[in-house]
């Protein structure tokens, strides 16, 4: 690169710029995890401490309070990058910068309290608010999904073990499988927004001691000083011991759900993909779109392997909470803060952008059951075998000879298939054959793809009714949310 070129060049594009906030996850997600909202936050903690600290005894006043809150989201952001250079600490930095905005409550900013308080504390909020975006998110793919199971619940199509053909099932049946993936996911997203609790008010070291001087030595007060800060920032619980910060298995706990539903989503988009090779099922595809500069003809499932793409690597930030908690030594060490940064960033937006993307998919599914039923032709001569053996068996044949024919036969019409290319004549053959004449009026119900499917329409119904629709009616959900549109 020539050197002199860059003053040339508009800078807004010449530095680095996730893909993850240009390209993929949503505005309100990108928000949540913006200096804007961080620090804001940091000073409605200020506040709220301020206010707990003013009720149980200390002398605050209404008036310092209301000076705070007046500048909540007035932020000079570079006032606060110049404090940091020199301080080279980013909570006092904007310890300063808030107090230059609020002399009347400078003495009492962060009374009491140790960095671990705004930053560990804002990002349990930014955990919980994640968890709030995402979880109806999950939902509309659920509903979305659950409707395609209901409308093909009872289309056969074949099977595949070992990705082999095998029994039929159903396309509404094989759906359901990603389905009940994600209703575990909605389970694991929801118990953890439950389990999360705040870090509080507890000091340096976890013990409040400095807080316990604060209310001269008043134990009660310092309890109530936690559990008043935790209300007004929206938790009812905090965790009972901490060191400096919380215990980093949080964020193992945390980033490990949503790496899991990583897995389901590739798993699902991986499916889908297979059966867009088969032509039997394709995601949505606009007029417009172009699946290939070379290739005009092409309908690649781009969404899909979007999402395939994304999932990997909301898998593998799961490491990263493992072996960040795994060596954090005694009461902390900061070589937990510039991974966290990155980390639950990316696993949050990561998830929002899959979402959206499954939100589109499943909204738009298109099947192809002429293909399907095609495709069954092709394989159910040889799995009818067992039921032609059972039919001739009740019209009095020998199980072993039938067996034997059949062995045969079906040898034979595979080597026309496998060698010579030809189409499965296994069927014909046992027309031709007069060994089988007691059963030629009962082939054609024999081969009714229909009744190769056991159970698989009613196990969708009885899955939808009593596993998803109780799941569904905690959350309300628009038509409009059901229908994603993507711009990229």
């Amino acid at each position: 690169m020539e050197p002199t070129l860059l003053g040339d060049l508009n800078e807004s594009h010449c530095g680095y710029r996730s893909a993850l906030s240009t390209r993929y996850a949503s505005k309100e997600m990108q928000y949540l995890f913006s200096d804007q909202f961080k620090f804001s936050t940091w000073r409605k903690l200020w506040i709220n401490l301020a206010i707990a600290e003013k009720e149980l005894g200390l002398l605050i006043t209404d008036d310092q309070i209301d000076e705070m809150k007046a500048n909540v989201h007035t932020i000079d952001f570079k006032q606060a990058g110049e404090e940091e250079k020199l301080t080279r600490h980013d909570v006092m930095a904007h310890v300063h910068v808030f107090a230059n905005q609020c002399p009347k409550a400078a003495p009492i900013i962060h009374l009491g309290a140790t960095s671990c308080f705004v930053g560990d504390n804002t990002d349990l909020i930014i955990m919980k608010e994640g968890l709030n975006l995402l979880l109806p998110k999950l939902a509309v793919v659920i509903k979305n999904l659950a409707a395609f199971c209901e409308q093909y619940k009872s289309l056969p199509a074949l099977g595949f073990t070992h990705l082999q053909p095998a029994q039929l099932t159903t396309v509404g049946k094989r759906a359901s499988m990603w389905l009940y993936d994600l209703l575990m996911d909605e389970r694991a997203l929801r118990r953890a927004k439950e389990d999360l609790r705040f870090r509080g008010v507890k000091g340096t070291t976890g013990t409040q001691a400095s807080f316990l001087k604060l209310f001269d030595g008043d134990s009660s007060k310092v309890k109530a000083l936690d559990r008043h800060v935790a209300k007004l920032s929206g938790f009812e619980e905090t965790y009972p011991v901490i060191g400096q910060t919380y215990t980093r298995k949080v964020d193992v706990e945390t980033v490990s759900v949503l790496s899991s539903f990583g897995s389901t989503a590739h798993k699902m988009c991986s499916d889908i993909r297979l059966l867009a090779n088969m032509k039997e099922l394709e995601e949505p595809f606009e007029k417009s779109q172009i699946g290939s500069s070379a290739m005009p003809y092409k309908r690649n499932p781009m969404r899909s392997e979007r999402c395939c793409a994304l999932a990997r690597h909301l898998i593998t930030l799961s490491a990263n909470t493992f072996n960040t908690h795994s060596v954090q030594w005694l009461e902390r060490t900061l070589d937990d803060s510039a991974n966290k940064r990155i980390t639950l960033a990316e696993a949050f937006l990561t998830t929002d952008a899959i979402l959206m993307v499954l939100s589109n998919i499943t909204c738009g599914l298109v099947v192809y059951p002429k293909v399907i039923e095609r495709r069954i032709a092709q394989e159910l001569p040889f799995m009818s075998a067992e039921n032609i053996i059972m039919e001739m068996v009740k019209k009095g044949a020998d199980r072993q000879i039938c067996h034997e024919k059949i062995r045969i036969l079906s040898q034979e019409a595979g080597e026309q298939v496998k060698i010579h290319g030809k189409d499965n004549d296994f069927l014909i053959r046992v027309r031709n054959d007069p060994y089988f004449n007691l059963i030629l009026p009962d082939l054609d119900n024999i081969l009714d793809p229909k009744t190769y499917i056991g159970r698989a329409a009613e196990q969708v119904t009885e899955f939808l009714q009593e596993e998803v629709e109780p799941i569904l009616n905690k959350y309300i959900i628009s038509n409009e949310m059901c229908r994603v549109q993507l711009c990229i």
